[in-house]
């Protein structure tokens, strides 16, 4: 096993699509010690003895305030030279108000896939993310 390997932290990343096609995606809070001020996808560290779809439902409650059914992972991504691996899924928003969580979240944005990948801030993982979600919501 690699150092890498053996350092490995996996995370979720959430989508949720509204009727008219905009995705809620997050400016990351100034307080985050990862991508602050980007915006991306609300979601977190897999926790121990947890599954993906669990860390979904625990990561959409947590940042945004939101109950979320996780749908199916859609596409995943190796960080380059970090030891995260991310999933990313599709999950129906179930119930609740979006709250952002002020400490990791300092805006909800509704974006639509084109405005989501071409958003100035925007993580260099948003676009290839958003085509794959782009698919599966299909």
């Amino acid at each position: 096993m690699s150092a890498a390997e053996s350092t490995r932290r996996e995370g979720v990343v959430i989508a949720c699509r509204r009727e008219d096609g905009r995705w809620l995606m997050v400016r990351r809070s100034m307080h985050v010690a990862r991508a602050p001020g980007a915006v991306g996808f609300p979601g977190g560290e897999i926790e121990p003895g947890e599954t993906q779809a669990q860390a979904v439902i625990r990561e959409a409650k947590e940042e945004v305030g939101i109950d979320v059914k996780p749908i199916r992972c859609v596409w995943e991504y190796d960080w380059p030279d970090t030891p995260w691996y991310l999933y990313a899924w599709l999950a129906e928003w179930v119930d609740g108000v979006v709250t952002p969580e002020p400490m990791e979240i300092a805006e909800v944005l509704w974006l639509d896939a084109e405005q989501g990948a071409s958003h100035p801030d925007a993580l260099h993982t948003c676009a290839p993310m958003l085509a794959a979600l782009q698919q599966a919501a299909e």
